[in-house]
């Protein structure tokens, strides 16, 4: 079958252990089931699989993607949930042993996907494969961030920082969606217009804000600490679900503590999470901000599209 995989690993050159061409369909685990993949979206997580960041070369060959949207034999979409764990605890992404698809089992971005059964939920009715396919990471991140790891209060204030990725599009139409007022960083004009565009008020990269807010989503890391620090009410929180500009910051622990702040951590979201935020968006009639749909064949393509930084929304790959 079709698929764009990590042949090797390389830090040096991620692009050189890319290939797109056709592999051996791999065994679907006992208990497991196989879906014709739609569509899938992209995510940093795919370019640092290429890097070797989560992903050794031993396990190489190895189908990038963790995000999708099959269709079952009777025709229906499904979105895939990613994430693989311990399905009987009640948050599956605190399993010390969970993995996402891509890094021990074949990723999404391939012609077929083979899941557990429980790992297929039905897609939101209306909404194209395309579009369905942002759900699973970006749509899930957000949706925990604010709710369940950043507790949103009713008519509270969000700052989204580095707007343009998935999860800080996604956060800005959830965040309006529920009552907040959205402030987001970008680091050109037509960023923060393209923002403005899809509901935040934009504000220039280490801005001052109107406000404090209640709650900071972050996916930069290093070089936003500062400023998402000292743009928290007290009590506020900084919710954190990645470090695409560095992982190391400094911390003035004096505003940590004097206003009473919390840092959280926040990966994926649980399936019921997932189920949450497909319902919450069906209800409010909201869509994913895509920034462009690529083929499967042109998935090296589309994978230069993200590591360019220049997307705003997902970079889509469909496979139909």
């Amino acid at each position: 079958m079709l698929a764009a995989y990590a042949s090797a690993v390389n830090p040096e050159d991620p692009f050189a252990a890319l290939s797109v061409g056709e592999i051996e369909p791999p065994d679907v685990p006992e208990d497991w089931t196989r879906v014709p993949v739609a569509a899938a979206s992209l995510n940093h997580h795919d370019l640092w699989s290429l890097a070797g960041v989560g992903l050794r070369a031993d396990q190489c060959p190895m189908i990038l993607g963790t995000d999708a949207v099959g269709r079952t034999a009777s025709g229906h979409h499904v979105v895939v949930y990613p994430v693989i764990g311990d399905a009987s605890l009640d948050d599956e992404t605190l399993d010390p042993k969970r993995t996402l698809l891509s890094e021990h089992y074949p990723g999404t971005l391939a012609e077929s996907v083979a899941v557990p059964a429980r790992n297929l939920v039905p897609a939101p009715q209306g909404w194209t494969a395309a579009e369905a396919a942002c759900l699973p990471t970006a749509f899930l991140t957000a949706w925990r961030m604010l709710t369940t790891r950043g507790r949103l209060p009713a008519e509270g204030a969000v700052l989204v920082q580095g707007t343009g990725g998935g999860v800080a599009t996604a956060a800005i139409v959830l965040a309006k969606a529920l009552g907040a007022r959205v402030y987001a960083t970008g680091r050109d004009p037509e960023r923060r217009e393209k923002a403005a565009a899809i509901g935040a008020e934009p504000v220039e990269a280490g801005g001052r804000l109107p406000e404090r807010v209640d709650i900071v989503i972050d996916s930069v890391g290093a070089p936003v600490m500062e400023h998402s620090i000292k743009s928290l009410k007290p009590g506020g929180r900084l919710v954190s679900c990645g470090v695409t500009a560095g992982p190391v910051a400094e911390v003035d622990m004096r505003h940590v503590f004097f206003k009473q702040l919390e840092i959280l951590g926040s990966t994926m979201g649980t399936r019921d999470e997932l189920l949450e935020v497909i319902r919450f968006c069906a209800e409010r009639e909201l869509k994913p901000v895509i920034d462009s749909t690529y083929t499967l064949a042109d998935a090296e393509a589309a994978l230069r599209r993200l590591h360019s930084g220049e997307a705003f929304g997902k970079v889509v790959v469909t496979v139909e």
